[in-house]
């Protein structure tokens, strides 16, 4: 057992390092563009989205790639579009502060890069999404248009996004969708802790996805986990406030695709709603959620630290139909999971009764509500218990 298990770790760290050896192989620098050249003004005001574009265009055409170059400064950048494929690698270096246009938008994005084998985006500069302009002006719980993410990458590869800030975005910050190779680190994202739906991370239909280092205070989940996901490694995170690192929801739409091999470790969770989770709505359609592992997480007064919810329902005007999940939840290990838990039951593991959970491990579990042991509540589980922890408790 002991020996898959370190099997599993050298694995894990290896597939890491082939990614970001081939993330790194195909960003180069090529031509610097600076954008005040193209006509950008960095007062705030000035529409500089065709200068940026006009740098772009340059910059993805050329064979030996480029880099648009922001300066320090505030530049307003509407809606708009980055398209490949390209020449050559291609970097955005922020340094300044890109500012989205206030207000509702017709739009389900802020900045969109599609099409791309090789995008860096980096430097000490933020994106703003003016988010506080328009939370109030949607009502997503009304499936109704959601806002704009801030960012979404569509069918990209090998991107690096690195040392840089995004700041109260209206939806999503970062929105992965189709993509591979999509490699965070040291980035910062941040918005107020009762701003809605302003997800960290959200991935979906991607894979070989590396969050590393990362500092995330949101008003949703901090890293959100979509249905058609493989190979996820996240490590160093600090996650708080906001809702934790969550896989799901699943199991909201036909036909969607499986989860597996999805590696959190060695993170850190502070006053947030829910801790380590995975999610699906209940009745549902048939999926699969395998192979997962969260390993070495510090949380500091957190609600739910580990919880399985079948029975996910995130708002009243939930449908009342009945019925079960049919997303299998099966090989998910919790270990070295410790601190303090801001409820008494520490541990909830809602499975769905007509698919038990299978492989449900917890290992070396240290945590305590107001000095004292937690509690766990288990139904539809098959579950084992491991080292040092709280009792078993038993599924019904």
């Amino acid at each position: 057992m002991a020996s898959s298990f370190f099997f599993f770790h050298f694995l894990s760290f290896f597939v890491i390092f082939l990614i970001i050896i081939k993330v790194s192989q195909v960003h180069g620098k090529g031509t610097v563009l600076n954008i005040q050249d193209f006509g950008a003004l960095p007062d705030g005001k000035t529409d500089s989205s065709q200068a940026i574009l006009k740098a772009w265009n340059q910059a993805c055409k050329s064979k030996v790639g480029g880099t648009i170059f922001i300066p320090t400064g505030t530049f307003l950048l509407n809606t708009v579009t980055f398209s490949g494929p390209c020449n050559g690698p291609t970097i955005f270096n922020v340094n300044g502060v890109l500012r989205a246009p206030t207000g509702k938008s017709r739009y389900e994005y802020w900045i969109l890069f599609q099409h791309i084998n090789g995008l860096t985006i980096n430097g000490k500069g933020s994106l703003d999404g003016q988010g506080p302009s328009a939370w109030s002006l949607y009502n997503v719980k009304a499936n109704s248009r959601h806002p704009p993410s801030s960012i979404k990458f569509n069918d990209m590869s090998n991107v690096l996004i690195q040392s840089i800030t995004s700041i109260n975005s209206k939806f999503f910050h970062y929105q992965i969708d189709g993509s591979q190779g999509i490699h965070f680190e040291d980035v910062t994202i941040t918005a107020p802790g009762d701003s809605p739906n302003t997800d960290g991370i959200h991935i979906g239909n991607s894979n070989d996805t590396i969050i590393h280092k990362a500092k995330i205070s949101t008003g949703d989940d901090c890293i959100s986990i979509g249905p058609g996901t493989s190979n996820i490694h996240i490590s160093e995170v600090y996650c708080g406030p906001g809702h934790g690192i969550s896989i799901g929801s699943l199991g909201k739409y036909q036909n969607e695709a499986d989860v597996n091999g999805v590696v959190v470790r060695n993170c850190t969770l502070v006053r947030t709603q829910n801790g380590l989770r995975i999610k699906s709505w209940a009745p549902s359609p048939p999926s699969k959620v395998f192979n997962v592992t969260f390993d070495d997480i510090d949380v500091n007064n957190v609600e739910n630290p580990v919880i399985i919810d079948q029975q996910y329902c995130p708002h009243s005007t939930c449908s009342k139909q009945g019925g079960e999940s049919q997303v299998q939840i099966s090989n998910v290990k919790f270990i070295n999971i410790r601190g303090t838990s801001a409820s008494k039951v520490g541990v909830v593991l809602n499975c769905s009764k007509s698919l038990r959970c299978q492989g449900i491990e917890i290992r070396d579990l240290d945590l305590t509500f107001n000095g004292h042991e937690i509690t766990a509540t288990c139904s539809n589980a098959n579950i084992n218990f491991y080292g040092q922890q709280i009792a078993a408790p038993i599924c019904t």
